[in-house]
This record gives C-alpha cells, sequence and structure tokens, in this order.
C-alpha cells in the first residue's frame, strides 16, 4: 500500500481512537446511583490564584455505594473545594465538617435516569460525528491522491478500508453507549 494511503488510514484511526476515549472519559462522569471518584474528575478547584484539579488538592474516597468523602491536602482549602462543587452543579449537595466534605448521594428518580440516558445518547451522537469527521477528511485525502496521479483501484480499496474502520469504531461505541445506558436505567 502507498506511504500516503497509510498515512491517511493511519490518521483516520488514530481520530476514532481519541473520539472513543473521550466517550469513555465523559461517560466515567455520568453517575449510575453508585458513589465513584471518577464523578468528580475534571472539576477544578481555585488553588493558589489557579483552576487546579481536584485529585490533586484533595483525596477522594467512597465510603459505601452512596457515600463520597474528599479530603484535602491542606484544610486552607476547603472552602474553595465546596464552592467548585457546588458550581458544578452535579446534583448533589457536599456537607463541609471542617475537616472533610461528604457527599450523600440522592436516590435517582425515573426522571433524572432518563435525563442521563438521553445525555449517554447525546455523548454517543457527539462521537459518532467526530468518526464522521474522521472519515470525511481520510477521504478527502485518498481523493487528492487519485486526483495527483494514485490508481484508482488503490484510492477505493482505500475507502473502503476507511468505511470499514468507521463501522468498526461506531459499533464499539454502540456496545459503550447501550452498556451505559443500561447501568444508568437500572434501579
Amino acid at each position: 500500500m502507498n506511504e500516503e494511503v497509510a498515512f491517511y488510514l493511519d490518521s483516520a484511526k488514530e481520530s476514532m481512537q481519541q473520539a472513543y476515549e473521550h466517550l469513555e472519559y465523559e461517560l466515567t462522569k455520568i453517575r449510575a446511583g453508585k458513589a465513584s471518584p471518577d464523578m468528580l474528575a475534571g472539576l477544578k478547584v481555585e488553588y493558589y490564584g489557579m483552576a487546579t484539579p481536584i485529585n490533586q488538592v484533595a483525596s477522594i474516597k467512597t465510603t459505601d455505594a452512596k457515600t463520597l468523602v474528599v479530603i484535602p491536602f491542606e484544610k486552607g482549602i476547603l472552602q474553595d473545594i465546596e464552592r467548585s462543587i457546588f458550581q458544578a452543579n452535579l446534583g448533589f449537595t457536599p456537607q463541609n465538617d471542617g475537616e472533610s466534605i461528604r457527599i450523600i448521594l440522592p436516590p435517582t428518580t425515573e426522571e433524572r435516569r432518563r435525563s442521563l440516558a438521553k445525555n449517554v445518547k447525546a455523548h454517543g451522537e457527539d462521537a459518532k460525528v467526530s468518526l464522521r469527521n474522521a472519515r470525511k477528511e481520510a477521504n478527502d485525502g485518498i481523493k487528492e491522491l487519485v486526483k495527483d496521479g494514485l490508481s484508482e483501484d488503490l484510492g477505493k480499496t482505500a475507502e473502503h478500508n476507511i468505511q470499514d474502520l468507521t463501522d468498526s469504531f461506531t459499533a464499539k461505541i454502540d456496545k459503550l453507549v447501550a452498556a451505559k445506558e443500561k447501568e444508568v436505567m437500572t434501579v
């Protein structure tokens, strides 16, 4: 296979893999009734004038299926952590006891579970849009190579390979989204 064709195939595969990994990361933040330190992933805390990831200023632990405990490395940052959790609007209220912040997750209502499932689907669709964009970029590159002298048979084969790659990643995304939806909808 032509080096330029291989470049476009590899580029498409890398972009699609990144879209899949980003979806996995986004889905870890959607809670399904069980407490998980990942629920606070991506949360930033104002620390000495800089937005710092919460896991760099505190440890986050689960004490049971419904409770998270955030223990700051410095007591002085406790209010800043509490404020960040409030402002993130994650659907729960932090309780500051002066030493740590305790978060007790409320039971998810049917309406909330449906909303979360809808959110999961939206993230899945965003990932599929990223796949289609990667496919389009790769196909456009292949078409340019055909214009510049690459044989049409090689171009068609490359486009077919890119479509197979897209179909493969679409199936992986569908499987991931279906599993997360099932997790979210389970009482």
